[in-house]
């Protein structure tokens, strides 16, 4: 190793300088690059497939092939023209936090392993629990995204259900416990099954409700639920933005002592706007909740939050120990999540939170879902058929045939000026727009409707 010209490299700034250079450019570029990389740089890949070779390569040749191979290469999912999946844009003001935490190079698994990475997880818990209207004193665990979330508050929840049956998972294991029931939606998320899977509950043992024509879990067709029960809801279906009925679906399960888990991805910050609030009606009454900052809220990745209304519960679910660790009475970010190491996420997330402000925040929600009526209106008067009620920030629409819609979705795929997704409604291939980027402003809208008007 080269300990001398790293440790150079590491104090005269050069190399930091041509990086910070890049990335300018790339900024600068943003709004003009493809939304998705053409024929030719998808073929300058190529030139990464090489053998690793004995020497090393000059820092500032890895950091020009990164530029010259790798720039035209992205997804500019961040921009205003990307509707592919559910991705949130970038906020400046984290996106450049993310930098300076990256040079930090924080581990959050102790208040002592780095203070600023606890502190800040402790206030942005605080602020959460309060613009999501949730109970008092709910524990967060930062992670990479809503399917370690997920994963994380299911995990809870078995144990809990076992432990309230006078079960310890912890030191009996799962091999003698009675069956917990699942009871969940129809169109439930996909990583809500991988979830389940991880955490034991074999598919055969779900109990799935069916759901009306939004994907919304009909109530009238819930079973009876008791103290055994998991009841899965969702907040944000991943097509049509519909929101479960959480008032009388909560409060059926909080009668029989069912645990309710909630998964919010992108839905549970409705809670936050002053428009779309009443979709989230309710869901104060569940015991688990889980959502990504990094779709939107509009910060990088990768940044999911599992909420849990007992801390204590998903303590004991995490149970970190060992001798040679030293807990704070601060907040140890180890003892709300499996990993022991791990970046500090809540500084970037802090940025934004600070930076937006409650009505910051509200307001970002309630435009995306301006923007998504508006996307919503405009495909519907060029004669797209919308098939959606579009309450939050989705919308699904097609043409009159399978052939037509298939036709038209690789007519903008191949484009590379817009982007979206295909997906399956009501057992129709439909074309799915998510409105998640700030950057999705009327006029970048308008340039994405004359593309497909175009291609039409």
């Amino acid at each position: 190793m080269r300990i001398e010209q790293m440790k150079l490299e590491q104090r005269d700034g050069e190399l930091l300088d041509q990086v910070v250079s890049y990335a300018k450019d790339y900024l600068k570029e943003l709004e003009k690059l493809q939304v998705y990389p053409d024929e030719k740089s998808l073929n300058q890949l190529e030139v990464f497939d090489e053998e690793l070779q004995a020497e090393g390569t000059k820092a500032q040749t890895v950091l020009e092939m990164l530029q010259n191979y790798g720039k035209d290469a992205t997804v500019n999912h961040g921009g205003g023209k990307y509707f592919g999946f559910v991705m949130g844009g970038n906020l400046p003001v984290s996106q450049y936090a993310r930098v300076l935490a990256d040079i930090w190079d924080q581990n959050a698994g102790l208040y002592l392993s780095s203070p600023i990475a606890g502190k800040l997880e402790e206030v942005c818990e605080r602020w959460l629990v309060s613009l999501l209207g949730l109970p008092e004193h709910t524990a967060a665990s930062f992670v990479s995204g809503s399917s370690m979330a997920n994963f994380y508050a299911l995990l809870t929840a078995r144990n809990e259900v076992l432990r309230r049956q006078g079960y310890d998972v912890v030191q009996q294991g799962l091999y003698h416990t009675k069956p917990i029931r699942v009871v969940l939606g129809e169109e439930a998320h996909s990583s809500i099954i991988k979830a389940l899977v991880l955490a034991g509950f074999g598919k055969e043992s779900m109990e799935f409700v069916p759901v009306d024509d939004q994907g919304r879990m009909r109530a009238d067709q819930v079973p009876e639920l008791d103290e055994n029960t998991v009841l899965i809801l969702q907040a944000g279906h991943v097509n049509t933005g519909a929101f479960d009925p959480f008032d009388e679906l909560c409060d059926k399960a909080r009668k029989a002592g069912a645990w309710i888990h909630i998964d919010g991805a992108f839905g549970l910050w409705a809670a936050t706007s002053k428009t779309r609030k009443n979709l989230t009606k309710g869901i104060e009454k569940a015991d688990s909740w889980t959502v990504d900052a990094h779709k939107t809220l509009n910060i990088p990745y990768d940044s999911g939050i599992a909420f849990c209304r007992n801390r204590e519960s998903l303590v004991r679910t995490m149970q970190a120990s060992g001798s040679y660790i030293q807990f704070s009475e601060h907040r140890d970010g180890m003892l709300y999540g499996v990993e022991m190491s791990r970046r500090a996420r809540g500084i970037e997330l802090w940025a934004a939170l600070k930076y937006l402000g409650r009505d910051g925040v509200a307001k970002l929600i309630d435009t995306l879902c301006e923007q998504a009526s508006y996307l919503a209106n405009r495909l519907k008067a060029m004669g797209l058929l919308v098939e959606n009620e579009v309450v939050y920030n989705q919308v699904i629409v097609r043409r009159e045939t399978e052939e037509e819609t298939q036709q038209l979705l690789k007519a903008i795929q191949d484009s590379c000026e817009i982007w979206c997704g295909g997906a399956i409604h009501q057992g129709r291939k439909v074309i799915r727009f998510s409105v998640c980027s700030w950057q999705m402003t009327r006029e970048a809208l308008d340039q994405s409707v004359a593309c497909i008007s175009k291609l039409l």
